[in-house]
């Protein structure tokens, strides 16, 4: 399974003028290998851009991403990397959407899509990121 954050998604969805073409190559090309998928969170960001359900599950079906349960887990994991975060002065008051990401990715073995790879790396560094170079 190959994770997708909400950031390449947004980039497709809303044709993102620098890296909507980045964004497209990679759902294609790990979509060729692997089975695409996002989890709840991910789906709860892109709701934002989508002013019916209907409309988001469409695009979903539309670039074949499943939306992957987070495993318990997973959850846990987000929750003590959020103790981290807060201990090493991290302001938010609230457990991150990317904690939530990278602990699904780093306990389910996932590789995963972003553009915002410094928390993930930092936070979750046996999880495989694909990133783009400096653009």
């Amino acid at each position: 399974m190959v994770l997708i954050d909400t950031n390449i998604l947004l980039d497709v969805a809303l044709e993102d003028p620098v890296w909507s073409e980045w964004s497209r190559r990679q759902l294609e090309a790990y979509g060729l290998r692997d089975r695409l998928a996002i989890n709840p969170v991910v789906y709860a960001e892109l709701a934002a851009a989508y002013p019916t359900i209907e409309g988001l599950d469409a695009m979903l079906a539309a670039t074949r991403l499943a939306v992957a349960e987070m495993p318990r887990p997973a959850l846990y994991l987000a929750g003590r990397v959020f103790v981290d975060y807060r201990r090493e002065g991290g302001s938010r008051t609230g457990v991150l959407s990317d904690f939530f990401i990278g602990a699904h990715a780093a306990v389910t073995g996932a590789q995963l899509v972003t553009r915002d790879p410094a928390p993930y790396r930092r936070y979750f560094p046996t999880v495989e990121v694909v990133a783009p170079r400096a653009h």
